[in-house]
C-alpha cells in the first residue's frame, strides 16, 4: 500500500507512476487522495480541540461548585453534554474519513521501480538474456496430445471429477510432478530457503496484506460458509508469517520456501492460451520468498533472478529471461522479472516464474518492520518472491522439447535421481 507520506511529501513522483503504469485518472486520482487526506487531518483537528475543550470544562466543573458558583458549574455541566455528542459525530467521521482513506489507498497500485521500462502492454516488455537449451525434434507433438497418447495426464477424468483446468496426473505423469517438485525444495534448501508447509487455506487480512485483496477478489476460489480463500500462491501464507511484527535487522534476510498447490479462477481466460497445462485453475508450485531492508533488497532481487535461472539450466529448457515493463506490472510489484521458456510443439514462449520486488507496498499492509541498527527506529521491510518453479509449464516445456521419434521423453540429467530413469 502506498503510504500517505508519499502522497504528502511525494504526490509528483506518485502521478507520475500512474501515468507509467497508463492510470487515464491519474490526475484525478492523486488530487482526491489529497482532499481526503486533508479533510481527515481537519477533522482530526477538530475532534482534538473538542476533547481538548471537554477536559477543561470537566475539570472546572467541580471547582465551580466547590467556590459556590452553581449557575456557572449548571451551565458547564450543560455545554459538556452538547460536547460529548459533538464528540462522538467527530470520531464517527473520522472513522468514516480513516474507512474511505484505507480503501482508496488499498485500490492503489505499486509505483514501478525507476528502472523499469515504459510500456503499456506486454508487446512493450524486454527480453533480457536468452539461453539455449535441448529440444530433440523440429516439429514435437504438443504436449496435451503426447501426455494422453502416452496416459501421463487424463484431462478428461479431471473434467470430469472437477472441471476443465483441473488435469488428473497418472502413473509416470504423477511421479514427474513429485519429482520436480522434491528437486525445486531441495534446491531452494542449498540456496538458503527455509522449508515449510504453510496452510493453504487463508483468511482475509492474509489476502489483505500481500494485495490480493481487493485487487484480485474475483480470481480467488472463496469457502464462503467459513470466510476463508484457497491460497493463490504460497507467498501469501509465507508472507503472513510476519503479519504484524517488528524482527530485528540481524534477522534479514529471512529466506523462505514452500511447496503448496495454487487456486486461481483464471476468469477472463479463453481461447489457445488455455489449451493442456497453459493455463490451470490448480496447480502446483514452489515458491520462494525474501525479506529484507530496503538498502538490499535490489540486489536480492537480482541474487533470486540468478538462482531461477539456474534451475531452467539444470532442467536444460530454452529459456529467457524478460523484464517486464510499467502497463504490465502486477498490482503490488514495483519491479518484476519474467522467466519464459520455449514451447517447441507450440512454437511459443510460456511463463513459468515471476520474480518480484515489492519494496515495502507489502510491508505497509501487513505492518511488517525491522528495528534498525543504526538507529534503532522501526522501518517498513521490503517483501520479494518468486516461483521457483510453478509445474505445469515446465511439465509442458519437457514433453515438447524432450520427446523423440518414438514419443520417449528424456528426463534432464539433474532431475533422473528423483525420477530414477533417464525417460519417461
Amino acid at each position: 500500500m502506498i503510504r500517505i507520506d508519499v502522497i504528502k511529501e511525494r504526490h509528483n513522483e506518485l502521478l507520475e507512476a500512474l501515468r507509467k503504469r497508463y492510470e487515464e485518472n491519474a490526475e484525478k486520482i492523486v488530487k482526491s487522495l489529497q482532499e481526503l487526506i486533508e479533510k481527515r487531518n481537519k477533522n482530526l483537528q477538530h475532534l482534538e480541540q473538542l476533547r481538548a475543550r471537554m477536559n477543561v470544562l470537566s475539570k472546572s466543573i467541580g471547582e465551580l461548585y466547590r467556590e459556590g458558583k452553581r449557575e456557572e458549574a449548571e451551565k458547564a455541566k450543560e455545554e459538556t453534554s452538547k460536547l460529548k455528542q459533538q464528540i462522538k459525530d467527530a470520531e464517527d467521521k473520522q472513522r468514516e474519513l480513516e474507512k474511505e482513506l484505507t480503501d482508496a489507498l488499498s485500490n492503489l497500485p505499486n509505483m514501478p521501480h525507476s528502472s523499469v521500462p515504459v510500456g503499456k502492454t506486454a508487446d512493450d516488455n524486454v527480453v533480457v538474456k536468452e539461453f539455449k537449451g535441448k529440444v530433440i525434434l523440429e516439429n514435437p507433438l504438443p504436449h496435451w496430445d503426447l501426455a494422453t497418447s502416452r496416459n501421463l495426464i487424463d484431462f478428461e477424468k479431471g473434467a470430469k471429477i472437477t472441471g476443465s483446468g483441473f488435469p488428473l496426473y497418472v502413473g509416470k505423469g504423477a511421479r514427474l510432478q513429485r519429482a520436480l517438485i522434491n528437486f525445486f525444495l531441495d534446491q531452494a534448501g542449498k540456496a538458503g530457503y527455509v522449508e515449510h508447509e504453510p496452510p493453504i487455506l487463508i483468511n482475509e487480512a492474509s489476502a489483505y496484506g500481500t494485495g490480493q485483496l481487493p485487487d484480485k477478489d474475483d480470481q480467488m476460489y472463496y469457502v464462503c460458509k467459513d470466510n476463508l480463500y484457497l491460497a493463490p500462491t504460497a507467498e501469501v501464507p509465507l508472507t503472513n508469517i510476519y503479519r504484524n511484527e517488528i524482527l530485528n535487522e540481524e534477522e534479514l534476510p529471512i529466506k523462505l520456501c514452500a511447496y503448496t498447490p495454487c487456486f486461481r479462477r483464471e476468469a477472463g481466460s479463453y481461447g489457445k492460451d488455455v489449451r493442456g497445462l497453459n493455463r490451470l485453475h490448480q496447480f502446483d508450485k514452489v515458491e520462494i520468498v525474501q525479506i529484507t531492508t530496503p538498502e538490499k533488497s535490489y540486489q536480492a532481487l537480482e541474487e533470486m533472478v540468478e538462482y531461477v535461472s539456474s534451475l531452467l539450466k539444470m532442467l536444460e529448457l530454452p529459456f529467457r529471461i524478460v523484464l517486464l515493463c510499467s502497463g504490465d506490472l502486477g498490482f503490488t510489484s514495483a519491479k518484476t522479472y519474467d522467466m519464459e521458456v520455449f514451447s517447441a510443439g507450440q512454437n511459443r514462449w510460456l511463463e513459468v516464474s515471476s520474480i518480484s520486488n515489492f519494496e515495502d507496498y507489502q510491508s505497509a499492509r501487513l505492518r511488517l518492520r525491522y528495528k534498525s541498527k543504526a538507529d534503532k527506529k522501526n522501518k517498513l521491510a521490503h517483501t520479494l518472491n518468486g516461483s521457483a518453479l510453478a509445474l505445469p509449464r515446465i511439465v509442458a516445456a519437457m514433453l515438447e522439447n524432450f520427446q523423440d521419434e518414438n514419443q520417449k521423453i528424456w528426463i534432464p540429467t539433474a532431475l533422473q535421481p528423483y525420477f530414477g530413469s533417464e525417460y519417461l
